[in-house]
């Protein structure tokens, strides 16, 4: 293995482990279990030596029932230990694992839009479990059991030597034809691992997408080419799961070929010792059992030396991650804005995406509070990417953004989206009720609050002729409601937060007439009074609003009000009767 990716699995290795630091006393009792269940199963060998050599020969009654005893207390010893070795190192196991899998959650948090528009959902959800799952085995199996083996196997070789050091060297040629075929085997057992392990990912994946995309594949009759796409992930899950047993199962049977060679040599070879009287009965006894515990714990030891390597090298993609810098990064002493007055300024501001270099350029705008602001154009030219920017969802990568005169890079993020209410095109709302995704806005509203935020939303009457009212659960992403009732719902979670800044993003374009008529009216009582950013589609709903920018090839070509625009008979004027003669053809 080269120095480089041995230093680089040392690491990985030191940041698993490193979650245990917070239980280490566990652990201390964990690693002291198990030191007192070797020394019990070592010294039940010599206590069978010792009945063989010297109480069956002498027949002495009361040194039995004291021997008997002996055993007795050294099985229960043994048993106590096992089972506060297990409970302990599970409950340890368990919470490493848990905080492991929060800091995922917070990284992923801290690594924010940047990380997400470049991974699938399906490979962060196979980060989350699949390998938290891998680090929590690590923590419950290999890292306790292979302290033990160790232990056992160092403490076992040197009982063996005392009692015969010529069968002790009979049993070496086995140990090293062991060691030397055992790990081709077991690293085949960690290729077909891995393989089994990307399988399993890409398998979940598509998975996702099959839930997700349900309603596509109905609509375009494409659920048998979905079917085999599902067989065609899953065969590959089959074949690398099979590989990897057909390896399991040929070290396990190379273990017990290698065992059996040495056993039928040890016998031969002891049978003569104890005829020549070199070695006891009792201590040939006591030996073949020392081998044979011998054997299976190196055999443990190799085996979880082999898994606990495949396990690191599944954590590569998980430790790559929470190595990751955010693209966006918080200030450590973050400034302060006492009253957040909601006044927005662009100063030649440009920002690209890396497959898209050039979506803003030179763009300088001041929104004030209370100014109604839309923001219209063509699609990929920008229009959500300026939202993503005021509440600092990526970074200019020229100019700046400030809030009340302050950059944006100077407030914390807690500040900034504090003060600022957000509405999609499609809002998410969460399977829980109505009231509980209303109080998403603001955890500590009252039920009031709830219902004073919906009326102002125009959603209250609707709520109300719900099964259940305000309690009644929305299903997934609230599946269950229509779309304007989604977006009603959404508002009023927008409203109950009180922003002084309100960010539409197209929040009327997927809605009907009906539907549109019922949000707009929501969010003109909403808007009143503080600064507004409206991405537009359909114009019919930003022409009572202060300004319009049209956004042209990343620039702001065109600035005013919504009957300015169309006298000068530029850009806008162009979408604007587009959008005419649409709905002429409709009709």
């Amino acid at each position: 293995m080269p120095l480089q990716t041995y230093i680089q699995r040392s690491k990985r290795y030191g940041w698993i482990l490193s979650y245990l630091k917070a239980y280490y006393l566990g652990v201390a009792f964990v690693v002291l279990c198990g030191v007192v269940i070797a020394l019990g199963e070592l010294a039940l060998p010599k206590m069978i030596e010792y009945v063989v050599d010297d109480y069956y020969p002498n027949r002495d009654t009361a040194s039995f029932r004291n021997l008997l005893l002996g055993f007795a207390g050294l099985i229960v010893v043994i048993a106590v230990a096992s089972v506060a070795r297990n409970m302990l190192q599970r409950i340890v196991g368990t919470k490493a694992s848990r905080d492991l899998q929060f800091s995922v959650m917070k990284q992923i948090r801290r690594l924010g839009f940047a990380y997400y528009e470049r991974h699938p959902v399906g490979e962060t959800l196979s980060l989350m479990n699949e390998q938290v799952f891998a680090a929590q085995r690590l923590y419950n199996r290999f890292f306790p059991e292979m302290l033990e083996s160790a232990l056992f196997a160092i403490l076992a070789f040197g009982l063996m030597a005392h009692n015969s050091w010529m069968l002790t060297a009979i049993t070496i040629p086995c140990l090293l034809v062991y060691y030397f075929i055992g790990p081709y085997i077991d690293r085949n057992v960690s290729k077909w691992g891995r393989e089994m392990y990307k399988t399993r990912i890409d398998f979940n994946r598509k998975v996702y997408e099959t839930v997700s995309g349900l309603r596509e594949f109905r609509a375009y009759s494409a659920e048998e080419w979905d079917l085999s796409e599902n067989l065609r992930h899953y065969s590959g899950v089959t074949r690398s799961t099979l590989m990897w047993v057909i390896y399991i199962h040929a070290r396990f049977s190379l273990r017990q070929v290698f065992f059996n060679i040495g056993t039928i040599a040890l016998f031969v070879i002891g049978y003569t010792s104890i005829r020549e009287g070199v070695l006891s009965v009792g201590g040939f006894v006591s030996f073949i059992l020392l081998y044979a515990a011998l054997m299976l714990k190196l055999s443990t030891l190799m085996s979880n030396l082999i898994e606990q390597t495949m396990v690191i090298q599944q954590m590569e993609p998980l430790h790559e991650l929470m190595k990751l810098e955010p693209e966006v990064a918080e200030p450590e002493r973050a400034a302060a804005l006492a009253d957040v007055q909601g006044h927005l300024e662009f100063r030649a501001v440009r920002f690209g995406y890396p497959n898209r270099p050039d979506v803003l350029k030179d763009v300088s705008l001041v929104i004030r509070p209370g100014e109604r602001t839309a923001i219209v154009g063509t699609s990929g030219n920008g229009k959500s990417t300026l939202l993503k920017l005021v509440c600092r969802f990526y970074d200019p990568l020229e100019g700046e953004v400030l809030l009340d005169g302050k950059s944006l890079n100077e407030l914390s993020f807690e500040q900034i989206r504090g003060s600022i209410g957000y509405v999609f095109q499609e809002s998410y709302l969460f399977g829980i009720s109505v009231r509980e995704n209303i109080r998403f806005g603001k955890p500590d509203a009252t039920d009031a609050e709830v219902e004073e935020a919906a009326r102002i939303a125009n959603a209250h009457e609707f709520i109300l002729g719900l099964k259940d009212g305000y309690d009644t659960l929305v299903g997934d992403r609230g599946i269950k409601l229509s779309g304007g009732q989604r977006q009603r719902i959404a508002i009023a979670r927008m409203v109950i937060k009180q922003p002084r800044i309100i960010l539409l993003d197209e929040a009327t374009s997927a809605l009907d007439n009906v539907s549109e008529a019922e949000v707009k009216t929501a969010l003109d009582r909403v808007m009143r009074g503080r600064a507004v950013i409206a991405v537009a589609h359909r114009l019919s709903t930003i022409q009572d609003f202060d300004r319009i920018i049209v956004l042209d090839e990343g620039r702001a070509a065109e600035i005013g009000r919504y009957e300015e625009l169309l006298e000068r008979r530029g850009i806008f004027y162009q979408i604007a009767m587009g959008q005419a003669k649409e709905r002429e053809e409709a009709v």
